[in-house]
Parts: C-alpha cells; sequence; structure tokens
C-alpha cells in the first residue's frame, strides 16, 4: 500500500496501524450512466480483497447491486445517511450525470440522479469519483449524446472531491485513497483535475515497458506483424501513452499481472478529459498538431524546428564574419592612405580595434629623450620703492632713461662743461 501510495516503505507499519485502529468507513456508493465496469473492477479486488475490503475496511450501506434491501428501504437508508453517520460518510459516485429534460434520463426512487448526487455528496465527508464517466461525463457525455451528461465536479460543485478516472478505474488507486485518507486523516494531494499526484502525476509513456522500443524507432506497423511478435513500440498503431498520465503500467491490473500495452494493445487515454472526443479513434494515432500535414510526427515537427533554429545561427554567424572582415579590410586601407598623407585615420564605425599604427616613411635612429629640466626655486620679489611726492605731483612724467654703461661712470672734472648744469634744450 505504501508503494501504491508512492510513499517509502518505512511508512508501511504506520498504514497497517492506522487501518487496524480505523473504525470501519461507512460508505454510499451511488451508480449513474455507465457500463457497470467499476463495481466490477471493485468485486475484482486482490489486495486487499473484496471480502477484506467490505469486512474489515469498509460498510457499504448503500449500492443498489450489493445491499440486500430494495425499493422504500433502500432510499430510506439513503435519506438517513445524516442522522446514522454524524461523524460522516463517505461518497462513491459511478456513471455519469445527465442533465437533459430536467435529468429524468435517469432516476433513483423517482428523482433525478442529479439531485441525489448533489444531495448525497454536499453531505458527505469526501467523495470519490471513479471512472471516466463519473470524471467528466465518459462516453454518455460525448460529442453526439443525447443526455447532456456531465461529471461530479459539475452536478456537485461543493463536494470534497477526488477523482479516479479510467475505463475502469483501477480499484488499487480506490483502496489506496482510502488507505491515505485512514492513516493521515486527509485527503491525498491532487492535480488541477482533483485526480491524486500519487496515481496519475506520471505520463504513461515515461513507465512504459515499451519505451525502449520508442526510442530506438522501432514500432508496430500492422496487427501481428514482425514488430507486434516482438513487443515493439505501439505509438503508431493509436497508443495515447505519450500525453495519458495513469499508473497504469507500474500498478496494472488482474493482481497487478497485466494492462493494456502488456496485452498487445495500446493505451487508450481513459485517464484523461474527453478522452472519447479528445483521444479517439483508438486505433488511430494522436492527431497531428499540423492538419494540411497529417503525415507529420511531433519527432519530425521537432527535428525540424532545430534545423531551423541551427540554419539561422550559422548565417548570422557568417554575416557577422563578414562584416568584421570587411571593417578590417576599410581600417587598414584608411590606415595607409592616413600614413601617406601624415593624417591620423578616423575610426571605421563597427570595425574592432586591432589597426596597427602605420609605419615612419624613413625610420632613423632613435635620439634619446632630454631630461626634464629641474623646477626652480621661486625668488622672492622684491618690493618697488614708493614714489615721492615730487614725483606724484609733476605734471607731466620724465622720460625713463634706460641705464647703460656709461651711467655708471663719473663725470671728469676737467672736462669743460662738467660743472654747468644740462640745460633744458629750449634754452639752447
Amino acid at each position: 500500500m505504501a508503494a501504491a501510495l508512492a510513499l517509502p516503505a518505512t511508512f508501511a507499519p504506520r498504514i497497517t496501524a492506522a487501518i487496524e485502529r480505523a473504525p470501519r468507513l461507512p460508505v454510499v456508493w451511488l451508480r449513474g450512466q455507465a457500463c457497470g465496469g467499476d463495481t466490477e473492477a471493485f468485486l475484482a479486488a486482490a489486495s486487499p480483497t473484496v471480502s477484506e475490503l467490505l469486512l474489515d475496511l469498509l460498510s457499504i450501506e448503500y449500492h443498489d447491486a450489493l445491499m440486500t434491501t430494495s425499493g422504500e428501504a433502500a432510499t430510506a437508508a439513503r435519506s438517513s445517511l445524516g442522522a446514522r453517520f454524524p461523524d460522516g460518510y463517505l461518497a462513491v459516485v459511478e456513471g455519469a450525470i445527465p442533465t437533459a429534460d430536467d435529468g429524468m434520463a435517469c432516476t433513483i426512487g423517482g428523482r433525478p440522479f442529479r439531485d441525489v448526487v448533489r444531495e448525497v455528496c454536499d453531505g458527505a465527508i469526501a467523495t470519490i469519483a471513479v471512472g471516466a464517466c463519473a470524471f467528466d461525463g465518459g462516453a454518455p457525455g460525448a460529442s453526439g449524446g443525447r443526455t447532456d451528461a456531465v461529471g461530479v465536479t459539475e452536478a456537485a460543485p461543493n463536494a470534497r472531491l477526488i477523482s479516479l478516472p479510467g475505463c475502469p478505474m483501477n480499484v488499487e488507486n480506490l483502496t489506496a485513497t482510502i488507505a491515505h485518507y485512514l492513516t493521515f486523516s486527509e485527503l491525498p494531494v491532487t492535480d488541477s483535475r482533483h485526480r491524486p499526484l500519487f496515481a496519475y502525476g506520471g505520463l504513461v509513456h515515461n513507465q512504459c515497458e515499451r519505451r525502449a522500443h520508442y526510442e530506438f524507432g522501432e514500432f508496430v506497423l500492422a496487427w501481428g506483424d514482425e514488430g507486434a511478435q516482438k513487443g515493439w513500440c505501439l505509438y503508431k498503431m493509436g497508443c495515447k501513452g505519450p500525453e495519458a498520465f495513469a499508473n497504469c503500467a507500474t500498478v496494472q491490473y488482474a493482481s497487478a499481472t497485466s494492462w493494456s500495452v502488456k496485452a498487445g494493445h495500446g493505451c487508450i487515454g481513459c485517464t484523461m478529459p474527453d478522452f472519447w472526443d479528445s483521444m479517439g479513434p483508438a486505433h488511430a494515432r494522436l492527431p497531428s498538431t499540423l492538419p494540411f500535414a497529417p503525415n507529420i510526427t511531433a519527432d519530425q515537427i521537432g527535428l525540424g524546428l532545430v534545423g531551423g533554429i541551427a540554419a539561422v545561427t550559422a548565417a548570422h554567424g557568417a554575416a557577422t564574419y563578414a562584416r568584421e572582415l570587411r571593417n578590417r579590410v576599410v581600417g587598414r586601407r584608411r590606415a595607409a592612405a592616413a600614413a601617406t598623407a601624415g593624417v591620423v585615420p578616423a575610426p571605421v564605425e563597427g570595425a574592432v580595434a586591432t589597426l596597427e599604427p602605420p609605419a615612419a616613411a624613413s625610420p632613423g635612429p632613435v635620439e634619446p629623450t632630454p631630461p626634464e629640466p629641474m623646477a626652480a626655486e621661486p625668488v622672492a620679489a622684491t618690493p618697488e620703492p614708493a614714489a615721492t611726492p615730487k614725483a606724484m605731483t609733476t605734471p607731466e612724467a620724465e622720460p625713463v632713461l634706460e641705464a647703460g654703461p656709461s651711467a655708471l661712470v663719473e663725470p671728469d672734472p676737467n672736462e669743460p662743461g662738467a660743472d654747468e648744469p644740462e640745460q633744458p634744450e629750449s634754452s639752447r
């Protein structure tokens, strides 16, 4: 049971102890528009067996195929559930729920099955929708149906729901869900469509024993051909494993002895929404993603995308290299022209800065660099003598004579006119 719940083996003692201590859980099993396959799967339970389920784990309070009472007594037993089980009961719904003609396509005790489902599920501690029909309408709710059948999600939106889709559901998932509730006092974690992740969290394709043949491109092309006899992949014969989520390949059916692919038939995707319409026909390959090219597979589309991206990348690299090569050539030509003219060339836009400086026209001996002159110490400035009052009051400034060698020679007293003062030019 721990393995079915995707739990470590260390949880096995805890699960066993919880089941042994727990009182028998009251169960109300309602059946609507269905073939009865889910009840058949329940009766074929092997681990635990149906007798262990009925006598030790569950108390079936209402099931029109298993209970001994009928008629008004059965209706009274169903109507008094709340009074008889104040701690709550578990509701199980099998089959689609018709809504056309005010739900009169399927009635129980004269009442529409839709109303009975809503009444029972709203008062239950949890509701388990078993099978594809109770999940979302199944075959009665497929296109062309006349009863407008829906699943429990639409018929009883307020129910605390767990969905176990399949055609039929795997009884191992049902017992594992009940064991999880008895052990942890809560329902298992589900996805957005109320399917428990321990059973519907993995892709059938990834768990299939024929997956290796898919990887090597070994497919059955016709029923009974060499590939079919060798157990090759059934993808091209309509197997929906690459798009279906379930644990059929690991849990299997019939006391874990086989499942559809092991028996030689591809998965029909019965655990997926609207599988009668979206996954059919059962023996046809998955619908092509390109309606105008139905023979193209998803693998071919992926290879085409990879090839296109590789081509674009190569083209981009070639264009970048050509542009850089052109810029280098233009840069060298400009550098050569600038060296001839003796000017600095302008940079080329987008060119890589790898241009070599132009060589000198006539390289000669290199002269040594003269040493830098030492900075002179600053000399204090000599203040100029203050002006005399006479100089300040003279209306016209006298011309300043430049000092020469003669200004430093004393006059000779024997020279005529040496003692005479200099006469102004006007008096001469």
